[in-house]
This record gives structure tokens, sequence and C-alpha cells, in this order.
């Protein structure tokens, strides 16, 4: 087995109570971190912590946060350190999606007439914004000054294909996980002095509980524009982040790792 130099570490989880999140928990816990799970949905925190518990004994938390709360993840950040002595690694995993077509124009006869159907609302803007921008901002700056007193740590967040090359009716989406891979470059310039690793990962089809609702013809076709020919699992983002975090990337720095089966090649 592989000595990733992460036992006894502490590692917030964002959106940990699902998919991607819950996947990567869990993979910490086995390797003998400690684990503080954040999420708005509080509906599977005894089974999740249960689960972590299984592999990280009393080594295990849960708190409901609102990432895009100042205050809210101000207080969760203190209470983790106070409960398990400081943060080494965050992964900042929470995302939303809320998909619309910036104007949807239904054509009459000459092709310009025609009528709004639809647009891209205030509050579903906003609200990706928030969490999936804001968010990243909130928790990381919560959690740096631990780390640079501590003399290092890690930071890990959640860009997206999408945040390289845009998708379609994903207008909001795809200014916040491009944002991402921005913030994560200015992050290295300013934190590898202190010993802190910023990077970001930009997942491709990913089966999460979302995703596997979706109609069978739209999962056929996202499996047939991924090379490998399959798509990808919870746990292969899990084992990213885990090696992003580990001591083997003691020299990754800056970088957005693509885990999509080779989507962005084959589009």
């Amino acid at each position: 087995m592989i000595d990733t130099g992460l036992a006894d570490r502490t590692v917030v989880v964002t959106g940990g109570s699902a998919g991607i999140g819950r996947a990567t928990a869990a993979r910490f816990a086995r390797e003998g971190c400690r684990v503080a799970v954040w999420d708005v949905d509080e509906t599977a925190a005894d089974e999740l912590l249960q689960e972590l518990g299984a592999e990280a004994g009393a080594a295990a938390s849960f708190q409901r946060v609102d990432v895009g709360d100042s205050a809210a993840v101000e207080a969760a950040m203190a209470a983790v350190v106070e409960r398990f002595g400081g943060v080494d690694v965050l992964i900042n995993n929470a995302g939303i999606v809320r998909d619309a077509q910036l104007v949807k124009w239904r054509a009459g006869d000459g092709g310009r007439d025609g009528e709004v159907v639809g647009t891209l609302s205030d509050e579903a803007f906003d609200r990706v914004i928030a969490v999936n921008l804001r968010g990243v901002f909130l928790c990381t700056r919560a959690a740096v000054p631990h780390m640079i007193r501590a003399g290092g740590g890690a930071i890990l967040s959640a860009s997206s294909v999408v945040g390289l090359y845009s998708n379609f009716g994903q207008t909001n989406y795809a200014a916040t996980k491009s944002g991402v891979i921005l913030m994560t470059r200015t992050w290295a310039r300013e934190l590898g002095r202190y010993g802190i690793r910023v990077n970001a990962v930009a997942p491709g089809f990913v089966a999460t509980e979302i995703v596997r609702d979706m109609p069978e013809k739209v999962l056929d076709g996202m499996v047939k524009r991924t090379p490998v020919g399959r798509m990808g699992k919870p746990e292969d983002v899990a084992e990213a982040y885990l090696w992003l975090a580990s001591d083997a990337a003691s020299f990754v720095h800056g970088a957005v790792l693509s885990v999509d089966g080779g989507l962005v090649i084959g589009t």
C-alpha cells in the first residue's frame, strides 16, 4: 500500500452528503484522516457518519453549512479547528446547477419574428454564483489563516470540463467553473510561499444521483462522447482529490486535473 502521508490529517469536504463529495469523504476516512463534512442536506448525516465512523472511528463530523453564507462558513471552520486542532486539506466540492438558456426564443415564420418564451432568471444566476463561486472563495478564505499558522496545507476545488469549454444552457455554471480555475491559479501564486498547494479538478460526465436520473438517451450520448466508453464514477474523482492532497503531489501546484475519461480530447 502506498503511503500518501495523509494519515491523521484533518480534511474538510464541502457538499459531502452525496455523490462525489460523499465518495471523497469516505476515501479520505479510509486513509486515516479526520473528516469534517459540510452540506446543507442533513437527511443522510447520521448514515454518513456511521459510514465514515467505520473507517475513521470517532474522527468524523457533520455540520450543516451553506457555503455561500460568510458567517456560517467562518463559524463552521472555527468549530473544525476547535475539535480537530486545525485544517490540513480543504476540498471545495459543493456545487449546484440551475440550467436555462440565456434567452429562449420561439421563432415565427420569418425567423426574426417570434417571442421570448424563457430566460435565465436572476435567482438562478445568483444562486449558482453564490454556491459554486462565492462558496469556494469563502471557504478558502476561512481555511487559509489556519493553514499558514500550521505551516502549509492543500486546497482543492471542483471545476468542470464545462469551465474549460462551456456548455449549452449553462451560462451561470460555466461562469462559476471557469472562475474556480482562475481563482485556483491566483491563489497558487499567492499561497505557495506559505506551503499551501492549490489545485483544481475538472470532472467530465460522472454518474452521480442527479445524472443517473437523466433520460437513457441522454446518458448514452454522454458515454459516446467519452473516449474510454463509460461515465465516470464518484470514486474516480475522489481518487484524484486524494492524490492531489497527498505528499506524492508535493510539486503539483496551480494545476487543473481533468478527470473526464478523455472527454476534452474527444470533443
